[in-house]
Protein backbone atom coordinates (compact mmCIF):
# COMPACT_ATOMS: atom_id res chain seq x y z
CA UNK A 1 0.00 0.00 0.00
CA UNK A 2 0.95 3.54 -0.93
CA UNK A 3 2.08 5.48 2.26
CA UNK A 4 0.61 9.00 1.70
CA UNK A 5 1.07 10.31 5.24
CA UNK A 6 3.70 10.52 8.03
CA UNK A 7 2.05 9.01 11.04
CA UNK A 8 4.72 10.03 13.39
CA UNK A 9 4.33 13.43 12.30
CA UNK A 10 0.37 13.51 13.00
CA UNK A 11 0.70 12.40 16.52
CA UNK A 12 3.33 15.24 16.89
CA UNK A 13 0.85 17.72 15.89
CA UNK A 14 -1.73 16.12 17.49
CA UNK A 15 -0.23 16.43 20.67
CA UNK A 16 0.92 19.72 20.44
CA UNK A 17 -2.84 20.71 19.22
CA UNK A 18 -4.19 18.96 22.56
CA UNK A 19 -2.97 21.86 24.59
CA UNK A 20 -4.57 24.45 21.79
CA UNK A 21 -7.84 23.25 20.98
CA UNK A 22 -9.96 25.88 22.61
CA UNK A 23 -10.11 28.11 19.50
CA UNK A 24 -11.36 25.36 17.58
CA UNK A 25 -13.44 23.66 19.89
CA UNK A 26 -16.71 25.33 18.66
CA UNK A 27 -16.28 24.40 15.21
CA UNK A 28 -15.79 20.60 16.07
CA UNK A 29 -18.25 20.52 18.61
CA UNK A 30 -20.47 21.61 15.36
CA UNK A 31 -19.26 18.75 13.18
CA UNK A 32 -20.12 16.86 16.41
CA UNK A 33 -23.86 17.86 16.55
CA UNK A 34 -24.27 17.04 12.93
CA UNK A 35 -23.08 13.31 13.73
CA UNK A 36 -25.41 13.57 16.91
CA UNK A 37 -28.45 14.95 14.33
CA UNK A 38 -28.05 10.82 13.27
CA UNK A 39 -28.00 9.24 16.32
CA UNK A 40 -31.57 11.05 16.91
CA UNK A 41 -32.92 9.46 14.71
CA UNK A 42 -33.12 5.95 15.94
CA UNK A 43 -34.87 4.34 18.68
CA UNK A 44 -32.08 2.24 19.24
CA UNK A 45 -30.29 2.73 23.31
CA UNK A 46 -27.09 3.50 23.50
CA UNK A 47 -25.02 3.13 27.19
CA UNK A 48 -21.49 2.42 25.98
CA UNK A 49 -19.57 4.69 23.40
CA UNK A 50 -16.32 5.11 21.48
CA UNK A 51 -15.07 8.74 20.85
CA UNK A 52 -12.62 8.37 18.13
CA UNK A 53 -10.38 11.17 18.04
CA UNK A 54 -12.75 13.28 18.80
CA UNK A 55 -10.65 16.36 20.38
CA UNK A 56 -12.74 16.95 23.45
CA UNK A 57 -16.08 17.65 21.29
CA UNK A 58 -17.28 14.22 21.55
CA UNK A 59 -17.40 12.86 24.52
CA UNK A 60 -19.41 15.28 26.99
CA UNK A 61 -21.80 15.12 24.40
CA UNK A 62 -21.99 11.62 24.83
CA UNK A 63 -21.21 11.72 28.79
CA UNK A 64 -24.27 14.07 29.27
CA UNK A 65 -27.02 11.59 27.15
CA UNK A 66 -26.09 9.24 30.10
CA UNK A 67 -23.12 6.91 28.04
CA UNK A 68 -20.02 5.56 29.10
CA UNK A 69 -17.30 6.86 27.19
CA UNK A 70 -14.13 5.73 26.20
CA UNK A 71 -11.92 8.29 24.52
CA UNK A 72 -9.11 6.85 21.81
CA UNK A 73 -6.60 9.00 19.68
CA UNK A 74 -3.15 7.99 18.14
CA UNK A 75 -1.48 10.82 20.39
CA UNK A 76 -1.98 9.76 24.40
CA UNK A 77 -1.73 13.34 25.62
CA UNK A 78 -5.04 14.35 22.92
CA UNK A 79 -6.74 11.18 24.49
CA UNK A 80 -6.33 12.41 28.24
CA UNK A 81 -7.72 15.60 27.53
CA UNK A 82 -10.79 14.34 25.07
CA UNK A 83 -13.12 13.69 28.31
CA UNK A 84 -13.47 10.31 28.68
CA UNK A 85 -11.57 7.18 29.34
CA UNK A 86 -8.35 7.71 27.50
CA UNK A 87 -7.26 4.95 25.40
CA UNK A 88 -3.78 5.65 23.50
CA UNK A 89 -3.83 3.76 20.30
CA UNK A 90 -0.29 2.51 19.18
CA UNK A 91 -0.13 2.09 15.90
CA UNK A 92 -2.54 2.98 12.64
CA UNK A 93 -2.19 -1.08 11.48
CA UNK A 94 -3.78 -2.33 14.48
CA UNK A 95 -5.92 -0.09 16.81
CA UNK A 96 -5.58 -2.07 19.87
CA UNK A 97 -9.49 -2.17 20.49
CA UNK A 98 -11.68 -4.99 22.44
CA UNK A 99 -13.68 -6.62 19.95
CA UNK A 100 -17.60 -6.52 20.16
CA UNK A 101 -17.65 -3.89 23.13
CA UNK A 102 -19.01 -0.32 22.06
CA UNK A 103 -22.76 0.16 21.19
CA UNK A 104 -22.14 3.30 18.96
CA UNK A 105 -18.80 4.87 17.73
CA UNK A 106 -18.29 8.46 16.64
CA UNK A 107 -15.42 9.36 14.49
CA UNK A 108 -15.61 13.27 13.18
CA UNK A 109 -12.88 14.32 10.82
CA UNK A 110 -10.86 11.74 12.23
CA UNK A 111 -10.09 9.25 9.73
CA UNK A 112 -8.63 11.02 6.83
CA UNK A 113 -5.19 10.96 7.96
CA UNK A 114 -5.24 7.15 7.72
CA UNK A 115 -3.83 5.58 4.55
CA UNK A 116 -5.69 2.17 4.69
CA UNK A 117 -9.22 3.65 5.54
CA UNK A 118 -10.89 0.65 4.75
CA UNK A 119 -8.34 -1.21 7.19
CA UNK A 120 -9.66 1.52 9.82
CA UNK A 121 -13.13 0.99 9.02
CA UNK A 122 -12.74 -2.81 9.37
CA UNK A 123 -11.19 -2.12 13.09
CA UNK A 124 -13.89 0.17 14.13
CA UNK A 125 -16.71 -2.51 12.57
CA UNK A 126 -15.11 -5.18 15.00
CA UNK A 127 -15.25 -2.87 18.34
CA UNK A 128 -18.48 -2.56 17.49
CA UNK A 129 -21.43 -5.13 19.37
CA UNK A 130 -23.88 -6.69 16.91
CA UNK A 131 -26.10 -3.94 15.63
CA UNK A 132 -23.88 -1.28 16.94
CA UNK A 133 -23.72 2.18 15.03
CA UNK A 134 -20.98 4.03 13.19
CA UNK A 135 -21.28 7.76 12.99
CA UNK A 136 -17.89 9.49 11.05
CA UNK A 137 -17.72 12.22 9.17
CA UNK A 138 -14.47 12.40 6.51
CA UNK A 139 -13.48 15.28 4.14
CA UNK A 140 -14.05 15.03 0.99
CA UNK A 141 -13.08 16.31 -2.82
CA UNK A 142 -13.36 19.65 -2.43
CA UNK A 143 -12.46 20.62 0.62
CA UNK A 144 -9.76 23.41 0.87
CA UNK A 145 -9.63 23.35 -2.90
CA UNK A 146 -8.83 27.11 -3.52
CA UNK A 147 -6.35 26.90 -0.83
CA UNK A 148 -4.86 23.70 -2.47
CA UNK A 149 -4.61 25.32 -5.92
CA UNK A 150 -3.58 28.90 -4.33
CA UNK A 151 -0.23 27.18 -2.64
CA UNK A 152 0.64 25.35 -6.11
CA UNK A 153 0.55 28.32 -7.89
CA UNK A 154 1.87 30.79 -5.51
CA UNK A 155 5.45 28.27 -4.91
CA UNK A 156 6.01 27.58 -8.55
CA UNK A 157 6.04 31.43 -9.27
CA UNK A 158 8.27 32.07 -5.99
CA UNK A 159 10.48 28.97 -6.60
CA UNK A 160 9.96 27.10 -10.13
CA UNK A 161 8.72 24.08 -8.29
CA UNK A 162 5.88 22.66 -5.94
CA UNK A 163 5.33 20.39 -2.52
CA UNK A 164 2.15 19.06 -1.48
CA UNK A 165 0.91 20.85 1.61
CA UNK A 166 -3.12 19.87 1.50
CA UNK A 167 -4.02 16.70 1.96
CA UNK A 168 -5.71 14.43 -0.68
CA UNK A 169 -9.33 13.44 0.08
CA UNK A 170 -11.93 10.47 -1.54
CA UNK A 171 -14.86 11.65 -3.39
CA UNK A 172 -17.88 11.61 -1.44
CA UNK A 173 -19.49 8.89 -3.67
CA UNK A 174 -17.07 6.45 -2.74
CA UNK A 175 -17.32 6.63 0.40
CA UNK A 176 -20.59 4.69 1.08
CA UNK A 177 -18.41 2.14 -1.16
CA UNK A 178 -15.69 1.89 1.74
CA UNK A 179 -18.47 1.29 4.44
CA UNK A 180 -19.41 -1.60 2.76
CA UNK A 181 -16.51 -2.80 1.86
CA UNK A 182 -15.36 -2.67 5.68
CA UNK A 183 -18.43 -5.18 6.40
CA UNK A 184 -21.23 -2.35 7.52
CA UNK A 185 -24.89 -3.14 7.02
CA UNK A 186 -26.97 -0.38 5.48
CA UNK A 187 -24.43 1.47 4.79
CA UNK A 188 -25.14 5.81 3.79
CA UNK A 189 -22.77 9.08 3.28
CA UNK A 190 -24.44 11.88 2.80
CA UNK A 191 -23.13 15.31 2.02
CA UNK A 192 -22.90 18.01 4.06
CA UNK A 193 -20.80 21.42 3.77
CA UNK A 194 -19.71 24.17 6.21
CA UNK A 195 -18.11 27.32 4.47
CA UNK A 196 -16.16 30.02 6.67
CA UNK A 197 -15.40 33.79 6.51
CA UNK A 198 -12.09 34.94 7.36
CA UNK A 199 -11.51 38.82 8.27
CA UNK A 200 -7.91 37.71 9.15
CA UNK A 201 -7.15 35.05 6.33
CA UNK A 202 -3.43 34.17 8.32
CA UNK A 203 -6.38 32.62 11.14
CA UNK A 204 -7.27 29.77 8.72
CA UNK A 205 -3.79 28.28 9.10
CA UNK A 206 -4.08 28.94 13.00
CA UNK A 207 -7.12 26.91 13.40
CA UNK A 208 -5.67 24.06 11.12
CA UNK A 209 -2.69 24.02 13.67
CA UNK A 210 -4.70 24.22 16.43
CA UNK A 211 -6.85 21.37 15.55
CA UNK A 212 -3.69 19.17 14.81
CA UNK A 213 -4.32 19.31 10.55
CA UNK A 214 -0.61 21.00 10.22
CA UNK A 215 0.42 18.92 7.33
CA UNK A 216 1.86 15.57 7.66
CA UNK A 217 2.29 14.11 4.08
CA UNK A 218 4.99 11.98 3.52
CA UNK A 219 6.04 13.94 -0.01
CA UNK A 220 5.74 17.50 2.01
CA UNK A 221 8.78 19.53 1.83
CA UNK A 222 10.85 20.05 4.98
CA UNK A 223 12.82 23.36 3.68
CA UNK A 224 11.25 26.24 4.88
CA UNK A 225 8.85 27.73 3.12
CA UNK A 226 9.46 31.24 1.26
CA UNK A 227 8.09 34.15 3.51
CA UNK A 228 5.41 35.40 0.72
CA UNK A 229 4.30 31.80 -0.15
CA UNK A 230 1.38 32.17 2.43
CA UNK A 231 0.93 35.71 2.11
CA UNK A 232 0.71 35.22 -1.36
CA UNK A 233 -1.78 32.09 -1.54
CA UNK A 234 -3.96 33.16 0.78
CA UNK A 235 -4.82 36.74 -0.93
CA UNK A 236 -5.60 34.78 -3.53
CA UNK A 237 -8.46 33.55 -2.20
CA UNK A 238 -11.97 33.83 -3.20
CA UNK A 239 -13.96 36.39 -1.04
CA UNK A 240 -17.24 36.83 0.03
CA UNK A 241 -18.03 40.89 1.55
CA UNK A 242 -14.38 41.61 2.04
CA UNK A 243 -13.67 38.41 3.76
CA UNK A 244 -11.65 35.47 2.56
CA UNK A 245 -14.43 32.00 2.12
CA UNK A 246 -13.36 28.62 2.34
CA UNK A 247 -15.39 25.80 2.28
CA UNK A 248 -15.28 22.10 4.28
CA UNK A 249 -17.24 19.20 2.77
CA UNK A 250 -17.69 16.15 4.17
CA UNK A 251 -19.58 13.02 3.73
CA UNK A 252 -21.18 11.79 6.74
CA UNK A 253 -21.14 8.29 6.90
CA UNK A 254 -23.58 5.94 8.85
CA UNK A 255 -22.97 2.04 9.06
CA UNK A 256 -24.27 -0.58 11.45
CA UNK A 257 -22.26 -3.90 12.67
CA UNK A 258 -24.30 -7.05 11.72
Amino acid sequence: MQKIFDFDAMVKHRTRAARRLASVLPVLEDITARLLDRLDDTTRQFSCALDFGGRGAVAPQLSARGMVVDSADFSAAMAASAGGRPIHLPSPVNFGLAPKTYDVILAPLSLHFLDDLPGALIQLRQALKPEGLLLASVPVLGTLHELRLALLEAEEQLTGKVSPRVSPFPELRDCAGLLQRAGFAHPVADAEELNFLYANPLTLLRELRDAGETNALVGRSRAMPPRALFPAALAALPQENGRMLVALRMAVLTGWAS
